[in-house]
């Protein structure tokens, strides 16, 4: 017997899951290997080669005489090997392939260098999921995603009913006493500041309710909100070509390496200073997608054990929540770049006319978060909320000191390969796609 659909029961859609766009000028994301040293990487005059190690030093055994060697001895005095591939495989050694048939050299980035003959150094690589390709983790998506929360918390802490011991003023006022009592001279005392002074409060100082009973746990994992929210990794960032309405070929997911440029300025009159320079594996324009699922019955287990609300009950709730973070760090970085003076030091011209024109030149921020390199502590804390000089105290005492400078200091840009200082990294908007 088939019930009918009018008398059918309807399930309770519990899940509300949306497949958001990910857009970004730029990217870097950080992998367990903070940097490449030069022999794990091959440079030509424009591009960068990473190599399957494993692959080429098959390839190199199976070639026979002293290639093998000739490779291990160049690795552990850490010379160019560039050379030595050429003799191996011929002028066309990046199609090079194991006996297995795997590439020698499945990662390819284009140069931005200005000067052919510049040379990369300590090149820091993008992160890579289990079949080495490049991607955007959901942690990393649900990390600045929980810095939103938090401040987004603590910014309306009346409308929430935030406990007082957790109010912003509340958390200055300790923070100054770890400050004076040197607490923060210990890097995990660092790293875990925040947990101890709000973050577990905010996220984890829940009971759980379930079909009308109190469930009793002791791990504070198992009540931590977030529990209901789940991101995806981003699908695989893989370089393709459209064509517009135009006629334009446009490339997306285009990886490179590029000059970042770190810089900071001068007192009093700001002018730019030069510190140092990196280089990094970096995804340019960015295009690609990932699926954030909330669980609606989940949510509702959740009762704070000091009263406070939940500030979200829905997917757009939450993707308001972190708009507004974004607007916050937009602010800040507005005001650092409308007051840098360009400046040549040390034989570097820095010149951020394009950096202010390109982005912070819009007073209304048009990202949705930002994530990665740029970061930095706007968007991996709270500090927005704080008193200047609490930022800068803090960032003395857990970074390298430079006194009468705002917090955060220093910056990262991006150099084009013309050689013009043309974008900063990490900014990233969404768009719902179904």
């Amino acid at each position: 017997m088939t019930t009918s659909a009018q008398t059918s029961l309807t399930k309770p859609k519990v899940y509300e899951s949306k497949t958001i766009q990910l857009t970004s000028h730029m990217l870097h994301i950080g992998s367990e290997v903070s940097r490449l040293n030069p022999f794990e990487y091959v440079q030509t005059a424009s591009k960068v080669y990473l190599p399957n190690q494993e692959a080429l030093a098959q390839a190199l055994q199976k070639k026979g005489g002293s290639f093998l060697q000739d490779y291990i001895e160049a690795i552990e005095n850490q010379r160019p090997i560039e050379s030595l591939l050429r003799q191996a495989f011929g002028e066309n050694w990046t199609k090079a392939k194991s006996p297995e048939g795997v590439e020698i050299f499945p990662d390819v980035c284009s140069k931005w260098m200005q000067q052919e003959n510049q040379q990369v150094t300590d090149l820091r690589p993008m992160i890579r999921n289990g079949m080495g390709q490049l991607y955007i983790p959901g942690s990393s998506i649900k990390g600045a995603i929980r810095t939103a929360i938090a401040y987004y918390l603590l910014k309306h802490a009346d409308k929430y009913k935030v406990p007082s011991s957790q109010r912003v003023s509340e958390i200055e006022l300790k923070l100054r006493e770890k400050l004076n009592a040197g607490e923060f001279k210990n890097n995990w005392k660092q790293k875990f500041a925040d947990d101890e002074l709000f973050m577990d409060n905010l996220f984890s100082n829940y009971s759980l309710y379930y079909q009308d009973k109190e469930r009793k746990t002791k791990s504070i994992q198992n009540t931590d909100i977030l529990r209901a929210i789940h991101v995806s990794d981003s699908q695989p960032l893989l370089k393709y070509k459209l064509t517009n309405k135009k006629g334009k070929s446009l490339w997306f997911n285009v990886p490179v390496v590029a000059e970042v440029i770190v810089s900071s300025h001068f007192l009093p009159d700001w002018q730019a200073k030069y510190r140092a320079t990196i280089y990094a594996e970096i995804v340019y324009n960015v295009r690609t997608e990932f699926t954030l699922t909330l669980d609606k019955e989940m949510l509702k287990w959740f009762r704070h054990r000091q009263g406070m609300k939940l500030p979200f009950q829905n997917l757009d709730e939450l993707l308001n929540i972190c708009q507004e973070f974004a607007q916050a760090q937009w602010d800040s970085e507005v005001k650092y770049w409308e007051n840098i003076g360009n400046n040549r030091h040390q034989g570097k011209y820095l010149n951020f006319d394009l950096v202010w024109e390109r982005f912070y030149s819009k007073p209304q921020c048009p990202y949705s978060l930002r994530l990665g390199w740029g970061s930095g502590m706007l968007g991996t804390t709270i500090n927005c909320l704080f008193q200047e000089e609490t930022k800068a105290e803090l960032r003395d005492a857990c970074g390298i000191a430079a006194p009468n400078f705002e917090a955060p200091k220093s910056r990262r840009t991006i150099v084009n390969s013309q050689g013009e200082i043309s974008y900063v990294p990490g900014w990233v908007k969404f768009k719902l796609q179904r």
